[in-house]
């Protein structure tokens, strides 16, 4: 079984689909000549050619636009933003539309489409190259957000996102992209979306994440085994939307403590969310309040100062035994 880092899982995926089906298209920035700026379809272009793998003018709306029509029509898209920072010179096109054709048509029409976009920090990037934003797209109906945590589920989790009937938003965290490899099977792998998964079991706190922040809270959990005696649960979320509610119920109804962890903003952030769903299913066992631990509440300062910004060990270790000490 090969071990690929996520860039070269995520091209399997590509090439695996578009092998499978001729109507997938991909469309967006140097994806085609060039292979993409992080290199995520490199040889596309070359095996499919330029009607299926289509360099795009630097015009995100022209692209998510082309890619719904493409969508009403019957092809299957797979837009790529450069970097999600650059989205919201297309989130009209995303929230107005893509979201709104099945309801609005009753069903007659529906936007079979992925729309990728890297996202997060970690890299010493400037700003709207950094940021997360994935709290945007979660709130709004009618689209499906995903962000994987590793080369294996982003495979999985981008063919299965590839195959949904409705627009998926697919966030590639760029900390993530070459930080690791694992094994990826040859033959096509899915994963249902909106199903998290439980990485590391442990019965005295719940500690939730995805994206890149998942291996803090994984380290966190080690760091607190090793030095406090205490067992976590980490949950991989995989799915922002739809949540999956009953795994984090199910999680601190036995733990009756937890931490969320994020790359967003804290304020009106996943945590918010996350934390109510768990107030609502799993109050009567909780035994300390649910703490979150995400960016500060600031414009993203971008390059080396990022690090006093994002969550590390440090802070989700710090807010872990706080809520132990309750």
């Amino acid at each position: 079984m090969p071990r690929l880092n996520m860039v070269k899982a995520l091209n399997l995926a590509l090439h695996q689909e578009m092998e499978r089906d001729p109507d997938i298209v991909i469309i967006g920035e140097d994806v085609g000549v060039d292979g993409g700026v992080f290199r995520v379809t490199d040889d596309l272009h070359r095996r499919f050619g330029g009607q299926r793998v289509i360099d795009s003018p630097l015009a995100e709306a022209a692209i998510v636009g082309t890619s719904i029509g493409m969508a009403l029509y019957g092809l299957k898209p797979i837009c790529e933003i450069q970097f999600s920072g650059f989205a919201f010179q297309c989130f009209h096109q995303i929230e107005n539309h893509a979201a709104r054709y099945r309801m609005r048509t009753q069903s007659r029409f529906h936007c079979q489409m992925v729309i990728r976009m890297p996202y997060g920090g970690g890299v010493r990037a400037l700003e709207h190259h950094s940021e997360s934003e994935e709290q945007f797209y979660a709130h709004i109906p009618g689209l499906k957000m995903v962000i994987p945590s590793g080369p294996r589920n982003a495979r999985a989790l981008l063919v299965s996102a590839i195959r949904d009937p409705d627009p998926v938003v697919f966030f590639e965290a760029k900390a993530l992209y070459h930080a690791g490899r694992e094994e990826v099977p040859e033959e096509v792998e899915t994963l249902p979306i909106g199903q998290a998964q439980v990485v590391r079991p442990g019965r005295d706190l719940t500690l939730v994440a995805y994206g890149a922040m998942l291996r803090v809270a994984r380290e966190a959990a080690e760091v607190l085994a090793a030095e406090d005696g205490v067992e976590c649960e980490v949950i991989d979320l995989l799915t922002l939307s739809p949540l999956d509610r009953a795994t984090l119920v199910a999680s601190v109804q036995k733990t009756g403590r937890a931490v969320v962890v994020h790359e967003a903003p804290r304020s009106f952030g996943p945590g918010a969310e996350i934390a109510a769903s768990i107030m609502e299913g799993a109050f009567l066992s909780l035994e300390a309040p649910v703490r979150r631990v995400a960016a500060w509440d600031v414009p993203y300062v971008g390059f080396a100062r990022e690090k006093a910004v994002l969550p590390d060990v440090a802070r989700v270790v710090d807010a872990c035994r706080e809520t132990l000490a309750f």
